[in-house]
This record gives C-alpha cells, structure tokens and sequence, in this order.
C-alpha cells in the first residue's frame, strides 16, 4: 500500500440536485495557497521549499494575510507531504475505488483534509467545512460532495484509531507496519534500516525525525561573519548555538534568514550541521607536506564551496570550485563572492577533468545522490524516488570517487560525501573504488582514513572509519562522509 503510485487520472462524479439555494463558494486564502503548493509538486515535480516562498510573497501583498496565515499554509503543505502515505491509507479505507482511478485534485484536497483532521488541533467541524469549501471552488459542487462524504468518514476515528485500523501489526509485516506509521515507501524503511542497524527503536525514532520540522540553520563562514554577529541579529531568544559546529547558529522561532544582512550578503548562509561537519572534517585532516590547492569538485550549489573556501583562505590555499551544470555554477559563483582568499569557479563534468592529474592537495566530492539523507527537509522526495533510481546513481558516484583520488596528489586527502545514507550510495560505493570492482577498473591506491577524530564533540558516530550521521541521533541531515589518502 505504501509504494503505489497515488496520482492517476479518474472519471468525476455527478453534480447532483442542489437541495438548497445555490451559494457562491467562499476563497480561503490559505488553503487555496496550499492546493496549489501541491498541485505544483504533483503536476510539474516541484519542491515545496521552491514552490512556497514565492506564493506566500504573493499572499503576503494582501495586507489581510497575516504572519498566521503563513504559518498555517505551510504546515498544510509540509505536514501533508510528510504524512501522504498514512492519509493514502486512510483515504483508501474511505473510498469505494482504488486510489489511482481517484482525480488527482481531488485527492490533494482530501489529503489536506485529513491532514487538518488527523494531523492538526483544528476543530473537526472548520477541517470539514473548509475543506468542502476549497473542493466547491476548485473542483466543483458535484465532486464537493464526495469530499464532504469522505471528510465525515475520516473524521469518524483520530490517528492512532485509524493506524490500528489501516497499518499491519508490527509482528506480522514490520516494514509495512513501519511504512505506514510512519509515513515513508517500503523501500526507504527497509534501506534505512539496513544503513542503520539495531532494532525497533532505532528506526522508529529515526523514521520520527523525518516527519518533523526542522531547524533552519546559519552558517557564519570565517573572515567574513561570526556567529555572535548572526546571534545579535537575531536576538538572543531567537537564536541557538549549533550542536556540534562552532560556525552555526540555529533560528530557534524560524523567521526569514534572507532578512539577515550577513547573509543578504553573502557572509552567512543557510546551511546544515552536517554539510558544515563534511567540510570542516576535510579541512581538518593532516595532509603530507604542501597544502595549498583545494578543489571543490561537485560544488553547486555553493554552500560546502562557501565554506571550504572560507576554511582555505585562513591558510592562503586556493579554491577550484568544480559545477558541471553552468545554471549551478553560476549559484557557487554567488556564494563564493567576496571570499577572502583566492579562488575559482568553472563549469567541467567531475568525471571528465578540467586539471591534471596529482593537481590538489584536498579534494571534496559530494556526489550526486538520491537525497534519502535529507527526507525531512524535501518529504515529497521519499514519494518521488524509487529503487531503481540509485542504479542510475551509481555509475556516476563511482566515476567521480575515481576521479577524485586521481585529481589529487600522493598524500593528499578525498573526501567522498553524499546525502544519503544508503548503503548502495556510501560505503559500497567507497568499497568498490578501492577493490577496483567494475569492468576495465583496477585498485585505487588509497587507504580509509578515520574521519570521527576530525568530527571532534560529535556522539555516536559509530566504529569507522567512515562517519555517518543521522537526524535522530545528530539533529542534522543524514550525511556520510568517508576521508581517503592517496598513498601512490
């Protein structure tokens, strides 16, 4: 149930006799802000973190929607997006057909529904009537109707009612339970866990921090911000200090960053603790001798290249930021202006170098990946993806790691990073390169570095060398990292 595809069209249902006289439906300016939030993701593969902000600028030049309101349509969207697979089997219980023969509006407006029935404090009466409201105006009376009659269903049972009706017990299909509990495809429980480990516990609280919302995090990158300037900025009851990175800044209450002048400026930028560990812990590591040319070598769009180059420039290293896509390198362009020390931005494919072999002494790789690390930031991703998506990845992933150990010299340091935690995409990936797995590969001659020293204060990282790290145990996003020395 939790792995079928939700969107396909279906015939409509009949308008039906009105019983009383005809009244124009009432727009609510929230809930049509999140329907077409989601109509975006459905229709056009849209993420809701690129879909939103522009809609809710538009909203906001009515002086009648207010800083709530925002709040509001954002977590109809989020929270629906997140909890899609558990509204889909709830919404399955309610309906006489399969879920792919339901229209695809239709759908989305059942979903927000159950989301503001099962997911939120409003009142069971205004989650019904709005959401029949929303359903007059964009999809017509007849199907209305059928909304109405669902809503009441659904409203019939709270969510722990409805999970004990709609998710197999836990003893007899634990993936499934799991999938539906918690709101991710059976296929991302089942990798998940593999990568994880352990028992019940460990993932359920893992598959938990994917549903929550996350921090909005501040990176002060060095020479040109401070976290104590970010920090008065915001207001000491509006901001934290990162967990485990000295250059973070948490905004406690969310808020605007781009209403920041550091980082309208570019001297401070949105960026997670884990993003900000991967660089840091590959600016750490000792290397053999010079150290004095770095390369960024999958850098858009600019966040990591931001801060390595930052990191560089304290040491007078230069920075070749590598992007192949132009449209990204130009958003690394952006993101390194004003770096305080040397550096360069160019548009060349990792797998066909720009350089020369033996060019660097610390290379960055942070390959392409399916995105599985950072479900609680993109939650429509865990829908979006499938199995068969990393065989398409891997290649690729493998390509670049190769490339990587040869762009830099004997003694210098790679470091392979991904958002992901599957083991398809991070250690198996690093196993393959070094054993030389694959038609016409040979060994690389490189060794594993331990990479949790260079994560200094950081818990849990497990036995290495490689590091991974995990949104329930680090509150950041699931990224690995493995550090590899070239040794010939």
């Amino acid at each position: 149930m939790s792995e079928q595809p939700r969107r396909r069209p279906a015939p409509k249902s009949g308008t039906g006799k009105q019983a009383k006289p005809y009244r124009r439906p009432q727009k609510d300016p929230v809930r049509m802000l999140a329907f077409e939030a989601l109509r975006a993701v459905d229709e056009r593969d849209a993420y809701a973190n690129l879909v939103l902000p522009p809609l809710l600028k538009k909203a906001r030049q009515d002086e009648r929607f207010q800083a709530r309101d925002a709040a509001l349509a954002t977590e109809l969207v989020y929270g629906t997006l997140r909890r899609q697979g558990t509204y889909d089997a709830v919404i399955a219980a309610c309906v006489d057909r399969p879920l792919r023969e339901v229209d695809p509006p239709v759908l989305d407006v059942l979903s927000l529904g159950a989301h503001q029935l099962l997911g939120t404090r409003i009142p069971t009466h205004a989650a019904v009537s709005a959401s029949v409201e929303l359903a007059r105006v964009v999809l017509g009376d007849g199907r209305a109707k059928f909304v109405n009659a669902v809503l009441r269903k659904i409203a019939a049972h709270d969510l722990d009612g409805w999970l004990e009706r709609v998710a197999p017990p836990y003893e007899e299909d634990a993936e499934e339970h799991l999938a539906v509990y918690h709101s991710h495809p059976r296929w991302v429980v089942s990798a998940l866990w593999d990568a994880l480990g352990g028992g019940r516990a460990g993932i359920e609280d893992l598959l938990e921090a994917d549903n929550e919302r996350p921090e909005v995090t501040l990176v002060a990158r060095p020479g040109r911000s401070t976290p104590e300037e970010l920090v008065e900025a915001l207001g000491e009851e509006s901001a934290l200090p990162g967990r485990w990175s000295p250059y973070a800044v948490r905004m406690a209450e969310g808020g605007e960053p781009g209403a920041l002048e550091a980082v309208r400026e570019g001297r401070a930028g949105v960026q997670d603790e884990g993003s900000q560990l991967v660089a840091m812990a590959l600016a750490a590591v000792p290397v053999e001798g010079r150290d004095e040319r770095w390369l960024d070598g999958c850098a858009g769009p600019g966040g990591k290249a931001a801060l390595l180059g930052a990191l560089a420039a304290e040491r007078g290293a230069f920075l070749l930021a590598s992007e192949k896509q132009p449209h990204r390198a130009r958003l690394v362009e952006k993101a390194l202006s004003g770096n305080p020390g040397p550096y360069q931005v160019i548009a060349a494919d990792g797998t066909r170098p720009a350089w020369l072999p033996g060019s660097f002494d610390r290379v960055l790789m942070d390959v392409p990946c399916s995105g599985l690390g950072a479900l609680r930031r993109r939650p429509e991703a865990r829908w979006r993806r499938r199995p068969e998506d990393l065989e398409g990845f891997a290649p690729l992933q493998r390509a670049l790691l190769r490339e990587a150990l040869s762009a830099v010299r004997v003694g210098g340091v790679v470091g392979y990073a991904t958002c992901s935690p599957h083991l398809a995409e991070t250690r198996v990936v690093v196993e393959d390169v070094l054993r030389g797995r694959g038609a016409g590969n040979s060994p690389v001659a490189a060794e594993l570095v331990d990479a949790r020293p260079y994560m200094e204060g950081v818990p849990v990282l497990g036995d290495g060398p490689d590091v991974q790290l995990w949104p329930h145990l680090h509150g950041t996003d699931a990224m690995y990292l493995a550090l590899l020395r070239r040794t010939a």
